[in-house]
């Protein structure tokens, strides 16, 4: 009898095919009551036995006899999407939100390959989602049937797992092996594609508490020596620097950091994945590293002699070109993926293991081994790194334009909502901006699409967001560009009782890329014109399209306004809002670094290179 097919693995830490067993091996807890049921009714009471409040997703042909149960769960809200994409940004919404796993659900074919986008989003940025696809009839596969897609094999790349069900007994195991897969470890995307005759058989329901996949065994506690190499080398040092990233965040692992840093003294800097999982107003936090970080961030990490890197994997986006990147540094690499520790840069010191057993290790091992060099308060590195810091803030120019500065904007939202509220932005120049201008005081309260950089990702994040933290604000940070690939999420919205708030910073133009061109095409803005803003056509009106869908709108063209126009957005709760401010074309980002570049030339801003080298300084330490 054939049980769940497998996919590669695309993590680690996942099991290989050979090494996950049929699900009926899995041992049982014990020998609990029975009941007889339909394969669909199954996928209902297992999600319901796993705690699952939430799904979000659109019924097809094949998911129906899934969708019919469904109707009669009173501990599972269906959120109906407008299109599937939508679903599975929700799912990853929900989940980077309140830290549990986030379900979607869609039809077999286009209903599941639409599915794609989110899953590879999710895999990238380690989220845990269940993703549940109908599928054709298993007398069918292989034969071209309507609707009929190899999901399982579209999604190995991007998945930390894939399972095909054709037999209806293996629907519950199945169901909490990928549970379990992609909640534990290194979270990350998980689907199951199960076929409609597998959903309409019977299969007597047994519940199993325990989940046992031989050759999955994500290592949570790092090893002893290990530690204490690392603690030793930071002892040792003079200009250690934290290099934290969004694994932080996944592990909860942000008061373990604090603790740490606090303790020894060490500046900190936080990807973009991992804004929030430092209080931005510490005073040893230094920034966001990378291509558009701060300076004393990106300073920093190029003089240090220590790099302390906590589930980051060295993005090419952090680093620059990478053979320059903290030349002088030793690295310690921790990370609960031991496929990610060397695959960019050769850690010296390499720790696998969770994140927060790793930070209280350490700070352990450095308070019983090494507690003198908890004492040096490193005066000369801080001297250095505070010269850094007034000398080149973050900030920017006003424009002369009498249009709202994005920036600006952007403070405001983040000063009138608070810190408990929660940005999601989507991919662009609003992305950067969110991430340097947003206040981040804790950790689940920035969600982006940061390895995939995923257009349309904004307003159904939010969406999952506020379902999953309904009495938090929660603000779509978007860009005319990215609203327009996943507005219709509006209407789920409005009709499902879920009130985000939508700033749509609107220059009129696929703005990242606008700025490219300014910079490094002279110029030629090729096809990145929009015409949704000041002086266009503005196709569509943003106002008139969200009066449309039943929401609030209103557009603002001028800074003075800004205020006023928050306020009434933050007042109304009893639909979506959405505020299309008007901004000029060509604010950019900055700092910046441009691709494939060193990090040592980084700019302040146009034409404005820090001077951050000499020898001078370096020799004071």
């Amino acid at each position: 009898m054939a049980g769940p097919a497998p996919a590669r693995t695309a993590r680690a830490e996942s099991p290989t095919p050979a090494s996950v067993p049929h699900p009926g091996t899995a041992r049982r807890a014990s020998a609990p009551r029975s009941e007889v049921i339909t394969g669909a009714q199954a996928v209902i009471r297992t999600l319901e036995r796993l705690g699952v409040d939430t799904v979000f997703g659109l019924p097809g042909g094949t998911i129906l006899p899934t969708y019919d149960p469904l109707l009669d769960s009173e501990q599972i809200d269906h959120v109906l999407v407008r299109h599937e994409q939508g679903a599975g940004h929700a799912a990853t919404g929900y989940a980077a939100a309140t830290g549990r796993v986030g379900v979607c659900m869609a039809t077999s074919g286009p209903g599941a390959t639409n599915l794609v986008t989110p899953l590879a989003d999710a895999h990238m940025d380690s989220v845990p989602v269940l993703a549940i696809t109908g599928q054709q009839s298993s007398a069918l596969l292989g034969t071209d049937a309507f609707q009929e897609a190899d999901i399982v094999g579209m999604t190995m790349p991007v998945t930390k797992h894939s399972f095909l069900v054709t037999q209806a007994e293996d629907i519950p195991r199945a169901l909490r092996a990928a549970f379990h897969i992609a909640s534990t470890g290194r979270p990350g995307p998980v689907l199951v594609d199960i076929t409609k005759d597998a959903q309409a058989a019977q299969l007597e329901f047994v519940w199993e508490d325990d989940v046992e996949l031989p050759g999955y065994r994500p290592v949570n506690r790092p090893h002893a020596k290990q530690i204490r190499e690392a603690a030793a080398l930071i002892a040792s040092s003079k200009r250690p620097v934290i290099y934290a990233g969004g694994g932080i965040v996944r592990s909860g692992a942000h008061a373990e950091l604090l603790a740490l840093a606090e303790a020894s003294g060490i500046p900190v800097t936080t990807t973009l994945m991992a804004r929030g999982a430092f209080p931005d107003s510490h005073p040893q936090h230094l920034g966001m590293p990378g291509m558009h970080g701060t300076v004393p961030a990106v300073a920093a990490i190029q003089k240090a002699d220590v790099l302390i890197a906590v589930g980051s994997r060295f993005d090419d986006r952090v680093t620059g070109d990478l053979s320059t990147f903290a030349p002088h540094a030793k690295v310690i690499h921790a990370d609960i993926d031991p496929a990610e520790i060397g695959k960019n840069r050769t850690a010296d010191v390499p720790i696998v293991g969770d994140a927060r057993e790793v930070l209280s290790a350490l700070l352990d091992e450095l308070k019983n081994s090494f507690a003198s060099s908890l004492e040096d308060g490193r005066a000369a590195w801080w001297k250095l790194i505070d010269g850094w810091k007034a000398s080149y803030p973050l900030g920017y120019e006003r424009t002369d334009t009498g249009l709202c500065d994005p920036q600006y904007v952007i403070e405001r939202i983040s000063a009138l909502t608070g810190p408990e509220g929660v940005y999601a932005a989507g991919v662009g120049q609003h992305q950067m901006w969110a991430a340097q201008f947003v206040q981040y005081e804790r950790p689940h309260s920035w969600l982006n699409s940061g390895g995939l950089g995923t257009m349309g990702y904004a307003v159904p994040a939010a969406m999952g967001a506020k379902k999953g933290q309904p009495d938090r604000v929660v603000w779509a940070i978007d860009g005319d560009g990215c609203f327009q690939m996943t507005n219709q999420e509006l209407a789920t919205c409005v009709i499902s009782g879920i009130p985000i708030k939508v700033a749509i910073i609107n220059n009129s133009s696929l703005g990242m890329v606008r700025q490219w061109q300014t910079l490094f095409y002279d110029g030629r803005y090729s096809h990145s014109d929009l015409n949704t803003g000041h002086e266009t056509v503005r196709v569509p009106d943003f106002v008139k399209l969200a009066d449309a869908y039943g929401c609030f709108g209103l557009r603002v063209d001028r800074n003075e306004d800004v205020d006023a126009a928050i306020e009434q957005a933050l007042a109304v709760n009893d639909r979506p809002v959405v505020l299309d401010f008007t901004v000029p074309a060509d604010a950019m980002v900055w700092p910046m670094v441009a691709a494939g570049v060193s990090n040592d030339q980084i700019q302040y801003a146009r034409d404005i290179r820090p001077d951050f080298s000499s020898e001078a300084e370096e020799g004071e330490i």
